[in-house]
């Protein structure tokens, strides 16, 4: 382990191996961080802290801060971070409270500079959120999505499978699985045909994808109508049900269609 004399390290604190914690870094006493992580100049890392394997936590950053929510009674909780996970300059990533216990971001994931993870929030692997995102409490965002620099999310919303929304976005409503989110108010502009390439969806799987949205926003009907159009026209597969299981289950409605569609 490379950890300087001038950082504050509790000496309860579990700390694996090849570890890097540079000067004027600080480290609670209820904390673990995996091998192979670097922790910069002036990071906090607090109680309640659960850091994996080669993950970076850069200047500024605050892992297991307290929840801003005022039901919060001190009870003892954790903000989880996966492993070769990257928290850039000021990045804050809050505890849970007793509505879940924990605030969990997965494997793989980029949370860029000035952005907030509140309380009880679940990001899964391979997330990218971009500079200076605010994403309230109890947020869920799925596999392999990208929210861009300055969104705003709602708490309780949930953001699905690769998904990309665009920069400066209010997010409020449900975000379906391969979707592309843009514009003020946001509404659906087609699916993220650049990010399934990308994963290896081939040309079927796009054009299925495709087609189902259409039956959802482009035929004129209302969401009833559309699900059952979808489940009796289109043979079940993981595409298919994954968009028809996500929207089943929204509570908060999911995004609009265009307004010029």
């Amino acid at each position: 382990m490379n950890i300087s004399s001038l950082a504050v390290v509790h000496p309860e604190a579990k700390i694996g191996e090849n570890v890097t914690i540079d000067p004027f870094a600080i480290i609670e006493k209820d904390v673990i961080i995996g091998d192979n992580c670097h922790v910069y100049s002036h990071a906090v890392i607090l109680n309640g802290a659960r850091i994996g394997t080669n993950c970076n936590i850069f200047p500024g950053a605050v892992v297991a801060g307290i929840p801003q929510d005022l039901k919060f009674k001190g009870e003892i909780t954790t903000a989880e971070i996966g492993n070769n996970t990257t928290l850039r300059e000021c990045v804050t990533v809050n505890r849970g409270t007793a509505s879940k216990g924990r605030t969990i971001i997965g494997n793989n994931c980029l949370i860029m500079a000035y952005s907030h993870i509140a309380h009880d929030c679940v990001l899964k692997d391979n997330i990218i959120v971009g500079n200076a995102t605010q994403v309230a409490g109890e947020v869920e965002i799925d596999d392999f999505a990208t929210v861009s620099g300055g969104c705003l999310v709602h708490q309780f919303s949930r953001i699905s499978k690769h998904v990309m929304v665009q920069g400066g976005s209010r997010i409020g409503k449900d975000i379906p699985p391969y979707t592309l989110i843009g514009r003020d108010p946001i509404v659906y502009c087609g699916i993220n045909i650049v990010g399934l390439r990308r994963r290896g969806f081939t040309n079927q799987q796009v054009f299925l994808i495709q087609d189902i949205y259409r039956t959802l926003y482009t035929r004129g009907l209302n969401n009833t109508e559309a699900l059952k159009a979808i489940e009796t026209e289109y043979e079940p597969c993981i595409e298919r049900d994954l968009i028809l299981n996500f929207i089943k289950s929204s509570s908060r409605g999911i995004v609009r269609g265009s307004i010029d569609e």
